[in-house]
């Protein structure tokens, strides 16, 4: 499982094992209704259970925070941003709004959407999924940032005009986001 975690989420600079040294066992979270065949049919092993892993250590509060782009910071000087809110919606579930700045430009990125959780573990984080635009979006929490990532790059261009994405890389904010 951890090298599907790795490979979903792009995390290509290692290459994991079950129990190794540096690893511990992913602890996934995913449903039965899972988009990914080899979870649904638990070809990955016994640990792949949502009835095995506490709700208590997953929390989806946990993540609920506003996130930005790095040029967040230079909004007065007028660059261009883009602004994750992420709130929870249950146990393991949470509710992703996208937007862009307003204020002085056309707004360039507009995204809502739901995200389920698909699991955790120390190396990747919390890692959360949506279908999105006939694909899979991967919305991956740690180290006080959100990567948002799929497998097909394209799909996240949908949301956003001028030749942007969705995808990429956000730090959580010590306020909330001025939109």
């Amino acid at each position: 499982m951890t090298a599907t975690l790795a490979a979903l989420t792009g995390c290509n600079s290692m290459s994991p094992t079950v129990n190794s040294d540096s690893h511990s066992k992913v602890k996934s979270v995913a449903s039965t209704t899972s988009a990914l065949p080899a979870i649904q049919n638990n070809d990955l092993g016994d640990n792949v259970s949502a009835d095995r892993f506490p709700i208590d250590k997953v929390s989806t509060n946990k993540v609920s925070a506003d996130y930005a782009t790095a040029d967040y910071d230079k909004r007065a000087q007028g660059y261009d941003w883009v602004g994750v809110m992420v709130r929870a919606d249950g146990d393991r579930q949470i509710d992703i709004k996208v937007r862009s700045r307003s204020d002085i430009k056309k707004p360039t990125c507009h995204f809502d959407g739901k995200a389920t959780l698909m699991g955790q573990d120390a190396a990747h984080g919390t890692i959360f999924q949506a279908k999105v635009n006939g694909s899979t979006a991967f919305f991956q929490f740690k180290d006080d940032k959100i990567i948002i990532d799929s497998l097909d790059k394209y799909a996240l261009n949908y949301f956003c005009s001028g030749g942007g994405s969705l995808a990429g890389e956000y730090k959580k904010l010590a306020a909330g986001l001025e939109i």
